[in-house]
């Protein structure tokens, strides 16, 4: 009887590695050895990175509503200690996109965080 070598298996394993790793530059997307450290190391960086992508935008809203409260005379912590002594829970996110789409609705929540701190 001829030995079994699964070579349907091992093929298939190989050529999800090598799809994975599809737009890799040279060798790295032709080569299983190669290819398959790209995937690899790829998906760390995307475990990572979902991650990281959290804090960066929660800085990116925090530098735009910083921005645009001391267009009006207040500094960020400043305005949101105001904003929780006023009793008002709005997100960072809701916050810096009213800061750019809505300054009118922005400027609202700036005189009611003014008005809890006096």
């Amino acid at each position: 009887m001829t030995r079994a070598t699964s070579g349907v298996v091992t093929r298939q394993r190989r050529n999800k590695i090598l799809k994975q790793a599809k737009g890799a530059v040279g060798s790295r997307h032709k080569l299983f050895k190669s290819a398959k450290e790209t995937v690899i190391r790829g998906l760390n960086f995307a475990f990572r990175d979902r991650r990281v992508r959290k804090r960066e935008f929660r800085a990116l809203w925090i530098a735009r509503i910083n921005a645009a409260t001391r267009a009006e005379g207040m500094g960020y912590a400043v305005f949101m200690d105001g904003l929780k002594k006023a009793n008002i829970d709005v997100n960072r996110k809701v916050l810096a996109d009213l800061a750019v789409n809505d300054p009118a609705a922005f400027g609202r929540f700036i005189t009611l965080a003014k008005e809890a701190l006096a």
